[in-house]
């Protein structure tokens, strides 16, 4: 780096600007979420990048080990957080070269996806574009009943059985990313948000978790095995307004109660470091799609283009062989393939529109003569996200 700066790992002397650069830059919680992350063997110190101006830090982020799940595969992923910049040292590329190193350490730890949370636009910059959608906030506009339940806050101890709700909840989606062991146990011992278990006759029936009252308290990640538990877990955290949970027990059960989404978009950011080895990780998903899609008994080759490169999928028996790489391909169609603007992947594999709908929403996105073949590969996907921090 230039003018004297040093981009380095984190060390337990740098603890107390780090977080007094958090609190600057952010909130009060975010010191005590940076300690919990550096103090834990799951992660350590060496999650933790800082940019120093001789002994000062001037510029901080960190890594998260993630783990999506796409139709029953998981994708290693990463998840950059804590990210802040002294005022004084703002426009000098010191985001830019953090970024980089996360990017890096992710390659390294054997990543094939980042996805984040963001100030809009701006990790656009590194490579991200939005893909998978956030669900919304709704005001709660109905106060169900919650007799017959007690709810308490969670603790170290409840962690396997609130993993267990949020589990059930998350199987119904096409893709999920759970929290980590190791955010798990930085979410009960956190001062930015609370974990509650809902009991029915001293069992645990429903989870949540609640923003602090002076933030408003919302209602996030509602995980229950039936309606009564959810409603109680509504009614006994006393929430004013519930992120929703589209196609699970928790969020048809509270849908009632809800008032109207707001009309403006939401989504996570994702980027792809390694397009041709996300695709070949992600082969027993394309097989099973095309099984389920009626190609089953058919043999052939997927050809999608990126413009200025392309890729062929060939499958027989409803497997998918090693991906094949090729050079530009401005004309997918006449070699009977697929084209996919290169910045709308991330959409393509994760998100709600599948290729139908791109194409419906960009010009360079089509599925070409063999459209059938496409979608069976490439439907919509519904998403469930669990992050460390609420949107």
């Amino acid at each position: 780096m230039t003018d004297g700066l040093v981009l380095r790992t984190a060390r337990p002397d740098d603890l107390d600007q780090i977080g007094a650069l958090l609190v600057e830059r952010g909130e009060p919680a975010d010191a005590v979420d940076h300690r919990l992350v550096v103090e834990d063997p799951d992660a350590g110190w060496e999650s933790c990048a800082v940019v120093v101006d001789g002994d000062k830090v001037v510029s901080t982020a960190t890594l998260l080990d993630e783990t999506l799940v796409l139709d029953g595969v998981e994708i290693p992923a990463g998840q950059v957080e804590l990210v802040a910049t002294d005022r004084a040292y703002e426009g000098r590329g010191l985001v830019r070269a953090l970024m980089g190193w996360a990017h890096e350490r992710s390659a390294a730890r054997g990543h094939l996806v980042n996805v984040m949370l963001g100030i809009p636009y701006f990790y656009r910059q590194f490579g991200y574009t939005y893909a998978i959608p956030i669900s919304a906030t709704r005001p709660v506009t109905g106060r169900p009943e919650g007799a017959g339940h007690a709810v308490r806050e969670a603790g170290v101890e409840d962690i396997p059985v609130m993993a267990r709700l949020q589990d059930a909840e998350q199987a119904r989606a096409d893709l999920r990313m759970p929290h980590s062991p190791g955010l798990w146990r930085w979410l009960v011992a956190r001062d930015g948000s609370t974990e509650w278990l809902v009991e029915r006759d001293g069992v645990p029936v429903a989870t949540g978790r609640t923003t602090p009252p002076e933030e408003g308290v919302r209602l996030a990640e509602a995980a229950a095995v039936d309606e009564a538990a959810a409603h109680a877990l509504l009614a006994l955290t006393g929430a004013t307004e519930v992120t929703e949970r589209p196609g699970s027990v928790a969020g048809g059960a509270l849908e009632p109660f809800l008032g109207p989404a707001p009309e403006e978009a939401n989504s996570h950011y994702v980027r792809i470091g390694d397009p041709v080895a996300l695709l070949e990780h992600l082969r027993p998903v394309f097989g099973r799609r095309l099984v389920d899609g009626g190609f089953g008994d058919r043999e052939g080759e997927a050809v999608v283009s990126f413009y200025r490169s392309h890729v062929r999928l060939p499958f027989k028996a409803g497997e998918v062989g090693p991906v094949v790489v090729g050079g530009t391909m401005q004309a997918p169609g006449a070699a009977g393939g697929a084209g996919v603007a290169p910045d709308v992947l991330a959409s393509l594999l994760f998100g709600p529109h599948g290729i139908k709908g791109l194409t419906a929403r960009f010009p360079d996105v089509y599925p070409g003569p063999n459209a059938d073949l496409m979608y069976a590969l490439f439907p919509p996907v519904r998403s469930d996200m669990m992050t460390f921090y609420l949107a």
